[in-house]
Parts: C-alpha cells; sequence; structure tokens
C-alpha cells in the first residue's frame, strides 16, 4: 500500500480533478487527501466488480454418463419414466440433434470430457489428453476460465480426465473414476437359457453400492449441498454435477427395476443377433461393453438390460429432481442457466450392438437441454450441435471472450434465431470407423472392413436400410465423402482413405 501512496502523490492531481479546480489555487493538503482519494477510487472499483458478478449467471451443469438421446419420455419414449428431464424440457429449450464427436479410445468417455474441457476437437484434444494436468495450471481449462471470471466452482462425480479435479474447482467431493467397479458376472449375461447370475439390486456386486449409498444419490446429495453454499456467496457459481450413471453396471434400488418388468420392454426396431461387420470394426467379444451381453444377442438378453437401463436413468431422474427443488427453494433459480446433457449415448441392444463404439445415432447422439430466464420454454431446435458447445456457450454467459483454442462453438446465437447452424457432423472411432451426418445422410466408413454404408435419414431415421449397394446412390455418396474429407483435412485427421474408398472419389 505505501507504494501506491507514492504513486498517488506523484501524480498530478488535476488529471482527475479537472481544469477548473486545479487552476483555482486551492491549496489541498496531498498528505491527507490522496489516501483517502485511493480509498474511495478502490472501493469504486470493487463495487463495480461486485455489481459485474451479481449480472453473471449462475451455470448448473448436470451431466449423464452413457445416455442416449431417445431415453427421455418428453422426446416421445413411453416406456421410460423421466418426469424431472420432461420438466427440464418443458421449460426450456431441447437441442434435438446434440452428438459426440467421437474417440480415439475404447473408453469413450475420455475423449468425450476432455473434448469438454478443453474446448479443443478430438484429435486436438487426444494431443493434449496427457498434458491436461498442465493445460489446467495455464488456465486453458474450462472450469480455470470461470474461476478468473469470478466464479465459485464445484464438482462432484465422474471426472475421468488427467487433470487434477480437486485443483480445477473451488470445492470437489466424491470425484469418481470411469465406472464403478464391474465382477465378472456382469458380463455374458443373461445366459441363453434365461438364467442370470447377476442382479442389479443386489449391493453383494458392489459397483454404485460400494461406500453404503448408492452413487447417484451421493451426487444428489452433494449437489444439493453445493447450493446451500452458493446461495450464501456473492459469487455466482458454476456446479459440474456428473452422474456415473447410467453407465454399467447399471444397478439401483430393486423399487426402480420394478417399474420395468422384463416384458414390458420393447426391442428396438433394429434389433440383430449379430452386427455383421462387428470384429472388423472393433465391437466384437473382445471389447468389454459388447462382451456385457451374450453372442448371438437373444430378445430377451436385450430386454434384461434395456430394463437395467431405464431403472438407473428413472433413478438418476429422481435426484435431479432434488437438485432442482433444491434450487427453486434456495432464491438462486432465476439467475441461473441450468444445462442437461450426457458424454455420448449407448446402443444397449439397438443393430446387435450393447456399447457406444460405433457411428449409430443411438451412440453418437444425446439429450441437450438449456432452461434459463428469457430461453423460450417447451422449444426444440433441430439445428446440429456437439455436446461441447456447451464449454465455450458458459464462457459467453460469464463474459469470457473466447479462447484462440476453444474449437467448439456457443449456442446462444441459435437460441437467438440468429446462429449459422453447422452442415454436417463428423464422427470417428480409432481408425476403425468414420462417419459424416448431414440433416438428409449418414455416410458410414469401415476402412479395414472396407466396407461403406448410406442411410436416409429422412425415410430411415433408425439406420435400418443400408443404401450403399444402390448405384443411384453413389453420387451422393461420392458428395458427402469430398465432404468428410474436407471435415478431415479442417480436423487434422489423418487417416488416408483415398485407396480403400477410391470409389467414391
Amino acid at each position: 500500500m505505501d507504494r501506491d501512496l507514492i504513486y498517488w502523490r506523484q501524480f498530478p492531481f488535476h488529471v482527475f480533478l479537472g481544469p477548473r479546480i486545479a487552476s483555482s489555487r486551492l491549496s489541498f493538503d496531498m498528505a491527507r487527501l490522496t489516501p483517502l482519494f485511493v480509498l474511495f477510487s478502490l472501493l469504486a472499483c470493487f463495487a463495480s466488480a461486485s455489481a459485474d458478478e451479481a449480472k453473471r449467471p449462475n451455470i448448473l451443469f448436470l451431466f449423464a454418463d452413457d445416455q442416449s438421446y431417445d431415453t427421455v419420455g418428453a422426446f416421445g419414449n413411453e416406456e421410460i419414466q423421466t418426469p424431472s428431464l420432461d420438466e427440464l424440457a418443458a421449460r426450456g429449450t431441447t437441442f434435438t440433434h446434440c452428438f459426440n464427436m467421437g474417440s480415439w479410445s475404447g473408453a469413450v468417455c475420455v475423449a468425450s470430457r476432455t473434448m469438454l474441457n478443453s474446448g479443443r476437437y478430438v484429435w486436438s484434444a487426444n494431443a493434449i489428453y496427457a498434458k491436461s494436468e498442465q493445460e489446467r495450471q495455464a488456465g486453458r481449462w474450462w472450469s480455470e476460465y470461470l474461476k478468473q471470471a469470478g466464479y465459485k466452482t464445484y464438482m462432484t462425480g465422474k471426472w475421468h480426465v488427467r487433470a487434477d479435479a480437486k485443483k480445477s474447482f473451488d470445492d470437489a467431493r466424491n470425484v469418481r473414476g470411469g465406472m464403478p467397479q464391474q465382477t465378472p458376472t456382469g458380463y455374458n449375461r443373461p445366459l441363453a437359457d434365461g438364467s442370470d447370475p447377476w442382479s442389479p439390486s443386489d449391493p453383494k456386486f458392489g459397483g454404485y453400492w460400494k461406500g453404503g449409498k448408492h452413487w447417484s444419490e451421493v451426487v444428489g446429495d452433494d449437489a444439493i449441498d453445493f447450493i446451500d453454499d452458493a446461495a450464501g456467496q456473492e459469487k455466482p457459481f458454476f456446479m459440474y454435477v456428473a452422474f456415473n450413471a447410467p453407465h454399467d453396471p447399471r444397478q439401483s434400488p430393486q423399487e426402480y427395476v420394478d417399474r420395468y418388468p422384463v416384458d414390458s420392454i420393447s426391442v428396438p426396431k433394429d434389433f440383430l443377433p449379430l452386427y455383421p461387420h462387428k470384429d472388423a470394426i472393433g465391437l466384437g467379444p473382445s471389447l468389454r461393453d459388447e462382451a456385457l451381453g451374450i453372442f448371438p444377442r437373444t430378445e430377451h438378453c436385450v430386454k434384461v438390460h434395456r430394463q437395467e437401463y431405464y431403472s438407473i436413468i428413472t433413478h438418476m431422474d429422481a435426484q435431479i429432481g432434488r437438485i432442482l427443488e433444491r434450487l427453486k427453494a434456495s432464491g438462486v433459480a432465476d439467475n441461473t442457466w441450468i444445462f442437461f446433457t450426457a458424454d455420448h449415448g449407448l446402443a444397449c441392444g439397438h443393430h446387435g450392438l450393447m456399447g457406444k463404439q460405433n457411428m449409430y445415432d443411438h451412440s453418437l447422439r444425446v439429450p441437450f437441454m438449456v432452461v434459463a430466464p428469457g430461453v423460450d420454454a417447451g422449444r426444440r431446435i433441430s439445428a446440429p450441435i456437439y455436446l461441447q458447445d456447451v464449454m465455450p456457450t458458459t464462457l459467453q454467459l460469464a463474459g469470457v471472450e473466447k479462447p484462440q483454442h476453444v474449437d467448439f462453438q456457443s449456442v446462444l446465437p441459435l437460441l437467438d434465431g440468429r446462429g449459422q447452424p453447422r452442415q454436417a457432423i463428423y464422427g470417428a472411432y480409432l481408425d476403425l470407423q468414420r462417419s459424416l451426418r448431414t440433416e438428409r445422410y449418414k455416410l458410414i466408413l469401415y476402412p479395414k472392413a472396407k466396407v461403406a454404408r448410406l442411410y436416409d435419414l429422412e425415410q430411415d431415421p433408425d439406420e435400418m436400410n443400408d443404401l450403399a449397394g444402390d448405384a443411384a446412390a453413389l453420387p451422393i455418396m461420392r458428395q458427402l465423402f469430398a465432404e468428410f474429407r474436407r471435415q478431415q483435412a479442417e480436423l487434422g485427421d489423418s487417416l488416408d482413405l483415398s485407396d480403400t474408398f477410391a470409389d467414391l472419389m
């Protein structure tokens, strides 16, 4: 403070008081007045900063794991019970075509979450994945930008990136890894004869029950504590509330399982006993996710897995309901933006598949809802987005200029009706699968299998009728392939497909 006072005493006082006062030859006791001036200046700065912080909205980010876009009641699935998510859809705006970009890893959630927190597209995120902690320390991290903007930051639940969550957030609790522990009896089930050695509600199998309380309930408890703490703060808050659910082992209390009798569960329209190219594209029995169910798939097997999938989603939905109720009661809801999405979807019986390591909509496409003051209630926007667009959206809300390295785009212009939507969505899995999706068509490429597939999404939204063998479809495939190669170059995808798919050149 002494050095500051010396500086102010040396500064020409008439710069602040103006020429008229300076020329009036009034005598000032500079030694007395300057400290007061500095004090008032600092108080004014603090008041201005507090006012700016008060204007910035709170941000509640609710994040699911493995939840496909078609597992929300409000979106037309009459089998599943999701009253809390239905409420969000009714209160806010839903982006109906939200996607994950893919993965360089069998653990798709690692890629998705690294993209989310770094703001980088898939191959750029891959390049910095091992350096995530250094990125955080350098401030190039979602939570760090919001800290710098004056937010108090909270986190609970699944993290699964290579940065220290307890340093990334001001308050991080019950930070979990990729998934609750699975047991050997949780794989290759139920058996072909209908018997099942595993139970989703029996705590003896550990998993979500490890520690004595279901992990989704722990996340709900933590989020409620965060809201109570934040309600007494002057700073705006950013809450990263990340459920492990509905990732396997898909466990929930018996009362939730009982809501979905197996006989009441439908088999997906695109059910297959075996996916024809599964081994060549990395989706055979050696992939952990695919090994959860028996080969070949049976309708009963798929019904049981979907029963457990629906049950754990409904149980998670109940925790989200608790969080929303506490937010309403806290008095801060009117200045809070709520986002709900998931890191990717899940097949869970579609196309003869169980996991998320594929290019079909059930595995790339996720729910994405926005609830906030001024955001239209009950609106649906079909413009395609990536789920990671939530990161720059929140930075814009916080008044943070978009960093140069952030590739994803804020959805606020689309909410305002003035944004330019993407024309195509890119997808990738290892070096085994690629895809390009437009509003009308999807092109899927299997380089090692040397197979291309084409779907007319307008006529065939379930992606069941492959048009790639139709000579009339070749011009369409060539157009899509040209756009795919353009996106490859833009995204830094070095996989060379020119020889394998020379007929599409």
